[in-house]
């Protein structure tokens, strides 16, 4: 039996959102959706951590940091993604945090679906969008993503910024038609 979940208003988390959560979760669909809704520019932090029209080759530590800090000196976002080392600053402009969560393996098929047999764009891939199965991500999702879990959820919870929890698709789904979304 599934629980009903009252969700408060979007409007409760304002107008700079975080979107955090293990990989192929449902980040990047939710940005441009909430985006859309609200009227605000969407980031894909993993946009900015990657050169375009590579295989996810990173660019330096600085030009990321660059591209993260500027975005969110902007006045309405929706940014997509976790890495840690740039929380605090975004922590210092966000108005609000929705955490997205699932099984491992629920996040893994996906993975293996999109870089397997879907080789169409999707929200979030690079630009030329080569993306190819790489046992080094195979291990962040299976492996090292999980451990990582308990520790995210304490920095979210730490920053004080409202934030909902989701912790299943079938939440997210519930979440969509509750705020009356539209993929």
């Amino acid at each position: 039996m599934s629980k009903s979940v009252a969700f408060p208003p979007l409007e409760t988390l304002g107008n700079r959102i975080m979107i955090c959560g293990p990989s192929n979760a449902g980040k990047s669909t939710l940005a441009l959706v909430l985006g859309r809704r609200l009227g605000a520019e969407v980031h894909h932090l993993d946009l900015f951590r990657h050169v375009p029209n590579t295989d996810w080759v990173q660019r330096s530590d600085d030009e990321f940091a660059a591209l993260h800090d500027a975005a969110i000196a902007g006045e309405c976002w929706v940014m997509e993604g976790n890495y840690s080392k740039l929380m605090p600053q975004r922590f210092e402009r966000a108005t609000g945090i929705i955490l997205l969560g699932d099984s491992r393996w629920a996040n893994f098929f996906p993975y293996l679906r999109r870089t397997l047999f879907e080789k169409r764009a999707r929200p979030g891939s690079l630009a030329g969008d080569k993306d190819s199965i790489k046992w080094e991500m195979i291990r962040w999702i299976l492996i090292v993503q999980p451990k990582l879990r308990s520790a995210n959820h304490k920095r979210l919870q730490a920053s004080g910024l409202p934030m909902i929890e989701l912790g299943s698709m079938a939440e997210l789904n519930r979440l969509y038609a509750a705020w009356d979304l539209k993929r």
